[in-house]
């Protein structure tokens, strides 16, 4: 076993998260990390309404027994989502943490704090870890460029992001972006992480409510097989590779705003290709680590295989390297 400050703080027994992932993070698959030890987060904004995630945080609770978390993501709208709402079922269900992402989520902590909800704060920099921490959250999960969706506008890897804000932060730490296997895990702990936090990995697991076209895509594509769409409106997203994401590139690159593009990149159509499998009917995220993605296996294999392969590595080859 592998175990950090991370699991003893949060709960779980072995120092994997299964991120927030819109459209992914349903009962199933967070209910399978939980069972294997890890620490799983349901996606509030997947759910219509906050009471449609009651009722998924009931169902999760029948599937496990352990810890697992709902992440909020706080994000600008001309019509925002009742996030107090959201944030109020959280507290109210008993759900013992909170994945914060987006905006400062200080306005939220008080009801947290209050309601002994645990908050694992995701950002993207250095500077906003360190914030978050000086607001009182319990632990901070720090994003690299390699990761998909938003990964701010720094364009800074987990290489030296992870070091840098391990060298601030005080509080357990897990490290985001470009994480698959017991290599990565690894990798973070030496740079001063004390867990890894994974999306796309999860996403291609039998568990995953995905079309199996999405999972055999992430096993066949590469690390080169992403975009960056939205840059030049300094808004970037990693996204995978395909004919839509080229098209808002090229409009996007050629001068064009977010208007010109917008039917292009609709949720709706993200989530569609998740629903039927056509990967050319519209954006959907995707991270480098799909480059080290070669199977599709269910949520007991991967984290099982993780804990014991990091093991043997700390154990067996790093060791032989000492004299």
């Amino acid at each position: 076993m592998v175990r950090t400050r991370f699991c003893d703080v949060f709960g779980v027994e072995h120092p994997i998260v299964q991120g927030g992932m819109q459209w992914v993070g349903r009962a199933g698959l967070v209910a399978a990390v939980a069972n294997a030890g890890g620490l799983g987060f349901l996606t509030a904004l997947t759910q219509p309404t906050p009471e449609d995630l009651a009722k998924e945080i009931a169902r999760c609770r029948e599937m496990t027994d352990k810890p697992f978390g709902v992440n909020l993501t706080i994000l600008p709208s001309i019509n925002p989502p009742p996030y107090a709402e959201y944030r109020d079922v959280i507290v109210e269900t008993g759900v013992p943490v909170v994945e914060t992402a987006g905006f400062n989520p200080a306005e939220h902590l008080p009801a947290f704090r209050a309601g002994g909800v645990k908050v694992l704060h995701k950002c993207t920099s250095v500077r906003h870890a360190v914030k978050a921490q000086e607001l009182g959250v319990d632990g901070i999960s720090i994003d690299g460029f390699e990761c998909a969706g938003h990964p701010g506008e720094d364009d800074i890897p987990g290489l030296v992001l992870i070091p840098a804000a391990a060298e601030k932060i005080t509080i357990p730490m897990v490290a985001s972006g470009g994480f698959g296997d017991a290599r990565g895990l690894v990798a973070a702990l030496a740079l001063g992480a004390d867990g890894i936090n994974m999306g796309t990995r999860f996403l291609a697991t039998v568990e995953a409510p995905v079309h199996d076209a999405v999972k055999q895509r992430l096993v066949e594509a590469t690390e080169r097989d992403t975009e960056l769409i939205f840059r030049p409106l300094r808004n970037t997203a990693r996204v995978a590779r395909n004919a839509v994401s080229g098209e808002v590139v090229s409009i996007l690159g050629q001068g064009g705003q977010f208007e010109d593009v917008r039917e292009l990149v609709a949720g709706a159509r993200g989530r569609k290709v998740f629903e039927t499998g056509d990967l050319d009917l519209g954006v959907w995220t995707a991270g480098l680590v799909q480059g080290v993605i070669h199977d599709v296996p269910t949520v007991a294999e991967l984290i099982g295989r993780i804990v014991v392969e990091a093991r043997e590595l700390i154990a067996g080859r790093l060791a032989g390297l000492l004299n």
